[in-house]
């Protein structure tokens, strides 16, 4: 049976990427709430630490996983690495006594645990105990009746993550009231500041990724876009020569690095390039699930028998943030970029079969997997698995390094 896996960021208080908490279904035929609790969790873990990579999906980072109640008593999470595995403890499972000594023994042991959507009621203070992690949802317990549950573990090296943060606003409040780590999509919303406009630097770097991707480019011009820009140049021949292409000599210029990728490839990787090099001040998240999202739209359509331009597909995902990245409307972003009507009309307004397509990988990316159902069929695709999804991670680490 096919396992569907994806992942939801956390991050710290600076916005780097602490870990990320694993969703998952074992099929889109099967509801989570009916598939069993035991099963589910097992399934998870096997698939991520042992088939899928759990290298691949964290990218060396914290995994979040839930356990059932038989699961702790049966100490599974003492079969893998303390530096990387925080047991989440849902909210339904209850202080007794056989759970309460099988956590004593495995916090003994080195294992760490969060305390998941939690609300502080007396019978979890022995749960409390041995949490290194409490999440509160925010939607559910506002900021200010955390506080209690806050000064309660006051004395003890407890950090608390704050769930369902979904403005720039509640992160720098919760932030501010002690919440250590956050959970939450408000680092993919812009703030758009009222006539700001777009910055000149990033304006000329909008204006190379327009260009380089005309239908009517040609590779004396690409060239002379990428030479125009001193660091996109730098960037990509430091790419070219790393371990990932493998190169037998050392590629010293442009026109070599296009002659030995091909000409299409090369305007991929000036694109993403250009597309980080936007993204400098903002949390590294953001450019990485644009990428993300460009490696599985192109995935899902080159399954499903995409008759257009793959290329459209690839840019149709990694410009998905772009307002996010440049905090300005996307219509204005786009008005900028010499692109198909077809993205245009995906981009700003969400519609046409480019629009399903990424609607597809954001679905996937947050874990709805009924959603997920409809759009594959709608996309012509059963490519979509926890494989791929793991295979879109690990190259967009291996780009974004």
């Amino acid at each position: 049976m096919d396992t569907f896996i994806a992942r939801q960021p956390i991050f710290d208080g600076k916005l780097h990427t602490f870990g990320y908490e694993l969703l998952f279904r074992d099929s889109l035929e099967n509801v989570f709430p009916a598939v069993d609790g035991d099963a589910a969790s097992s399934a998870v873990l096997s698939n991520s630490f042992l088939c899928v990579g759990i290298e691949k999906l964290t990218g060396g980072r914290k995994a979040f996983i839930n356990f059932t109640r038989n699961l702790l008593l049966r100490q599974v999470p003492r079969l893998f690495s303390n530096d990387i595995l925080y047991a989440e403890l849902l909210e339904t499972i209850m202080p007794e006594q056989d759970l309460i000594t099988a956590l004593a023994e495995m916090h003994r042991a080195g294992c760490r645990f969060a305390l998941d959507d939690f609300v502080f009621h007396e019978r979890f203070v022995p749960l409390m105990r041995y949490a290194d992690i409490i999440k509160i949802d925010i939607r559910q317990t506002p900021l200010m009746e955390a506080r209690t549950v806050m000064a309660r573990q006051a004395e003890t090296n407890t950090k608390f993550l704050a769930e369902k943060v979904e403005t720039k606003e509640e992160f720098f409040q919760a932030r501010e009231m002690g919440f250590s780590y956050f959970q939450g999509y408000f680092f993919s919303k812009p703030e758009i500041i009222r006539r700001r406009g777009i910055a000149p630097t990033k304006l000329k770097l909008l204006q190379i990724i327009g260009a380089l991707n005309r239908e009517d480019v040609d590779i004396h011009q690409v060239e002379t876009l990428i030479k125009s820009d001193v660091s996109l140049s730098y960037r990509l021949l430091q790419h070219m020569n790393s371990a990932f292409y493998a190169m037998p000599q050392k590629v010293t210029t442009i026109r070599n690095a296009i002659v030995y990728l091909g000409f299409s490839e090369v305007r991929k990787i000036i694109t993403l390039l250009a597309t980080a090099k936007l993204a400098e001040a903002k949390p590294n998240e953001l450019v990485r699930t644009s990428v993300i999202r460009a490696r599985l739209c192109e995935t899902i359509g080159r399954s499903g028998g995409w008759r257009g331009d793959l290329s459209d597909l690839f840019l149709v995902g990694l410009f998905s943030l772009m307002d996010a990245i440049l905090d300005a409307e996307m219509e204005e972003i786009i008005g900028h970029l010499p692109v198909s009507d077809q993205l245009k009309a995906a981009l700003i307004a969400g519609e046409g079969q480019l629009a399903r397509h990424l609607d597809l990988a954001r679905c996937y990316e947050t874990g709805r997997w009924d959603t997920c159902r409809e759009l594959m069929a709608s996309c012509n695709t059963d490519a979509l698995s926890a494989e791929k999804y793991a295979e879109a991670v690990a190259w967009a680490g291996t780009f974004l390094g």
